[in-house]
């Protein structure tokens, strides 16, 4: 067996998807597992690559460049199902596979943008894209905008925190993720997070054995406990004022709903952290701390424990 030359046909064939040439990896993996038949990353990369080819059959019945460009996006959801079943995942194999979904649908997006450059669902996408291939700075520029346009969207905002962390802008970083999973943790994206410092966050998390729908609620809770989401701002008298009629709606649920409080209660204990941290920076009278903490003992002794250590 010629080891040398399967690993040489393997490289060109990761390669081939970088330059979106599915058909031609295709060939060459096929041809690299006929020299190395027990070559389990091989075996992997043609898998992986024939699920593509099997889901993108259906590109030429897809009519607008927006569907087609969404159709990839999409099929990373479903795909990332499929890596699950299998027993070893190899980086640069899925390194190549994402940079071939990614520019393959900017290359559909890049055709709307001229034309729709207000549009904020449109910019956050191909910012994704281009974070997708590896071009942050780039990525950055499309996602601010997208931003600016759509204020107080989380998954956007989250997106923005995601791209500065990978650009090492971490203060940055650490403060949009805060702002992004306190105003809806439901709304990031995980499976597009790509940077080391919420990626880290979000698997420390899922070890402490929630579920998924549970993991985002909780990531902000844990994230401020473990100081990751430790750059904090001051609110305006009116985001002050929102924040509390939030934590009276969030209470009367609370009371109300027992069995929502897996997703309510992270989400309570949050705007809790929040509001001390408002009475922190403000200097507000040290009772509406303690009233507050006593508050996070009622609801989460344990937690309770571990913000006030």
């Amino acid at each position: 067996m010629d080891n040398g030359q399967a690993s040489l046909l393997l490289k060109k064939a990761y390669d081939k998807l970088k330059d979106s040439d599915i058909g031609t990896a295709c060939e060459l993996i096929e041809q690299a597992l006929d020299l190395e038949f027990d070559n389990e990353e091989i075996k992997h990369a043609l898998k992986c690559v024939n699920w593509w080819l099997e889901q993108i059959r259906r590109i030429d019945d897809i009519k607008t460049p927006f569907e087609k460009g969404s159709f990839f996006i999409t099929l990373l959801k479903q795909y990332n199902i499929f890596l699950e079943q299998l027993d070893n995942i190899y980086d640069q194999c899925q390194y190549s596979i994402r940079y071939f979904v990614y520019s393959r649908a900017l290359f559909f997006y890049k055709g709307l943008l001229n034309s729709h450059s207000t549009d904020a669902g449109l910019l956050l996408l191909a910012g994704r894209c281009y974070k997708g291939i590896g071009n942050y700075d780039e990525a950055l520029k499309f996602l601010e905008q997208a931003a600016w346009i759509k204020r107080d969207d989380a998954e956007t905002l989250a997106e923005v925190a995601d791209i500065n962390a990978l650009l090492a802008q971490t203060k940055t970083a650490k403060a949009l993720f805060r702002e992004a999973f306190f105003l809806d943790p439901s709304k990031v994206e995980m499976h597009s997070m790509e940077s080391a410092l919420i990626l880290k966050l979000i698997s420390e998390v899922s070890a402490l054995g929630y579920n998924g729908a549970q993991v985002c609620e909780w990531i902000p809770v844990y994230g401020c406990l473990w100081g990751v989401f430790s750059v904090k701002r001051e609110l305006k008298q009116m985001e002050a004022g929102r924040l509390k009629q939030s934590i009276f709606s969030l209470e009367t649920e609370y009371e109300a709903n027992p069995s929502r409080r897996d997703v309510l209660k992270p989400r309570l204990l949050n705007h809790y952290f929040r509001l001390i941290d408002h009475y922190e920076i403000s200097h507000e009278d040290n009772s509406l701390i303690e009233e507050t903490l006593l508050k996070i003992k009622v609801t989460d002794p344990d937690i309770y424990k571990k913000y006030t250590g």
